[in-house]
């Protein structure tokens, strides 16, 4: 368990960990694949460091300031891993060519002009809600970041690979079902815990069906999305995962930065 989480944090973000050597075994593959048992509570570690640099912003430069950095440093933490996905994505999926070509297109490391739009609406979508999420913005940066990781996770157990090799493949041939089942518990404990803090007991059921009301939406987005992509692409690659956390965490946003 212990080695899985260190593979989530590694492969998931660029936080250094000097004392723990990397997988070099025949054993690697399945140890990072089985690592998307821990991928919601990496999520939130992403999601506290995007807010310390969100509280540090704001004691020199305000709220303003505080908004930006906050996406601009969730995106260095990742080192922009599912930014690229979201972006190879729609340069794919809006290319309306065939199947085959459109593999072709996501695998490219040029970015393409619906690449770029989809970029720019995430990332002015994320500044907009965190903005908009007034005082609960850490709430909102903290559990957005641990549902787009979920996302992440349902995508992988729930819908097929589209190639045969690749990312798909590999995280397909090592999940098992209680593996999908311990993330989703330890999902819903971050939210009842979280969307607790810095709330009064007596508003603790508004706050923790605020949070569910989130997680409802992104499952719903999330199962949506990959179903009509598993339409077009014959399943999902790395790419899509990566999309799907990313439009995952917008939505979460959308519903925690809501007015009541």
């Amino acid at each position: 368990m212990l080695s899985a989480f260190v593979e989530a944090v590694r492969f998931l973000t660029l936080i250094p960990l000097p004392f723990v050597p990397a997988k070099t075994d025949e054993d690697y593959e399945r140890v990072v694949a089985r690592a998307t048992l821990w991928f919601p509570m990496v999520g939130l570690l992403i999601g506290g460091l995007g807010c310390l640099a969100g509280w540090m912003a704001e004691q020199f430069w305000g709220a303003a300031v505080r908004t930006v950095l906050i996406v601009v440093a969730l995106g260095l933490i990742t080192s922009g891993l599912h930014l690229d996905g979201l972006s190879d994505t729609f340069d794919g999926l809006m290319s309306w060519r065939p199947r085959e070509r459109k593999l072709e297109i996501m695998k490219d490391s040029r970015i393409g002009a619906m690449g770029a739009l989809a970029l720019i609406a995430v990332l002015a979508l994320k500044m907009a809600f965190i903005a908009a999420a007034g005082e609960g913005w850490p709430r909102a940066v903290a559990l957005s970041t641990t549902l787009g990781r979920w996302a992440d996770v349902y995508g992988i157990f729930f819908f097929p690979p589209a190639r045969e090799g690749g990312l798909g493949r590999r995280f397909q041939s090592f999940a098992r079902r209680r593996d999908f089942a311990f993330a989703t518990a330890h999902a819903i404990a971050i939210l009842l815990v979280v969307s607790s803090i810095g709330v009064g007991p007596q508003d603790w059921p508004l706050a923790w069906l605020r949070a569910g009301i989130a997680m409802g939406l992104v499952l719903l987005v999330t199962h949506l999305l990959a179903m009509r992509w598993t339409h077009v692409l014959g399943g999902l690659t790395g790419d899509t995962y990566g999309a799907l956390c990313e439009i995952g965490e917008v939505v979460a946003l959308a519903a925690l930065s809501a007015r009541p």
